[in-house]
This record gives C-alpha cells, structure tokens and sequence, in this order.
C-alpha cells in the first residue's frame, strides 16, 4: 500500500506523477532527454541501461517498465533483457555495452566506485565520452526514479502482462504528461 494518498489505479510512478505534476513535469523531461535520443547511444541501449540500474536497485516496476520497452525497440525479442539480467558477461551484447554496463553498476553502488580502468575499457571498445557521460547520468537519474518508486510504496503490479502494452505507448510516444493521464492500454479481445 502506497505510504501516501495516491490514485491507486495508477502504478508505479505514474501514481506519484499525478500526485505531483508540478514535479511530473521536470522529471518526464529528464526522462525524454536521456533515453529518447539516438545520438551516441540508441534508444534500446539507453533504455537497457535504466533496465538493468533499476534490476540492482531491486526496483521491480522500474526494471520491468523499461525492460518492457528495451523489448519494443528489439521488436518484441525480451529474451536480450532476460539474458543482460541474468548473466551479464555472457549476454550478446557488444563489448562496449557490456563495459558500460560494469560502470553503470559502479555508478549505482556509489559514483567514487567507477574506476578510470573501467572507463579505460569502455573507450577501448568504442565508447565515446558522451556514452560514459549518458551512462552515468542514466544511473545517477534511475536510482533517483527507482527509489521515488520504492520510497513511498507505489502499486507494483506483479503480473508482467501488464508491462508491454504501456511499454509500446511510451515507446511511440515519449515521456510525458500522457503517462499518468492515459488510461493503461488493454489488449484487443478479438472474438472467434
């Protein structure tokens, strides 16, 4: 049960946006300028990287939030999530994804645990400054959304069909106001 009076038919933080538009707003900005641009990183890869912060922060709206739209932009593959998840260092991913991934999880621990080795792989392997800087401002941004979540017990659902339909809106439409005043989208029932 959420710690404060929310619309509980809302999840997650859709709940604490509608709660509190006037800092909705900032944040879905934050959001869109960090994860909506392909400059650099792509969009899938932005989005893996708040999927796989929010998985270490045990943040379970979040991971599966963005999980469900990193499987969007992979046309609906979700086993590449599963598999970061599960074993980082054998996913198939780049290597340049994968040694951003090992800052990203320094970033989140504490921004002193990131190492200059870390950084010093990630360029051998393609990244530029701007990936390294995206990477730790994602972080630094996912554990700020992850424990807003947490912190005041949002509606978690639990059932991960609930995930991908909202996943597709955010995924075609961006951040914003329309997160928390939309209904949830439900699946077409067609008849037989």
């Amino acid at each position: 049960m959420p710690h404060i009076k929310v619309n509980e038919d809302l999840p997650g933080i859709r709940s604490l946006m509608a709660f509190s538009p006037e800092t909705a707003a900032p944040m879905g900005d934050l959001a869109n300028l960090l994860l909506r641009t392909n400059e650099g990183l792509t969009m899938a890869e932005r989005e893996l990287i708040a999927t796989y912060v929010s998985y270490l922060n045990d943040c379970f709206y979040c991971q599966h939030s963005h999980g469900a739209i990193v499987t969007c932009y992979l046309n609906d593959n979700d086993e590449l999530v599963n598999q970061v998840i599960k074993d980082l260092n054998s996913a198939p991913i780049s290597d340049k994804m994968k040694a951003l991934l090992r800052i990203a999880s320094s970033a989140q621990k504490g921004g002193k645990l990131v190492t200059t080795e870390q950084v010093e792989t990630a360029k051998q392997n393609g990244a530029t400054d701007k990936d390294i800087h995206d990477t730790v401002l994602i972080t630094a941004a996912f554990c700020m959304f992850n424990r807003y979540v947490d912190g005041l017990a949002s509606n978690t659902p639990t059932d991960l069909s609930f995930y991908p339909l909202r996943a597709r809106q955010i995924a075609d439409n961006g951040y914003g106001n329309h997160i928390f005043t939309n209904k949830q989208p439900v699946a077409d029932k067609q008849e037989i």
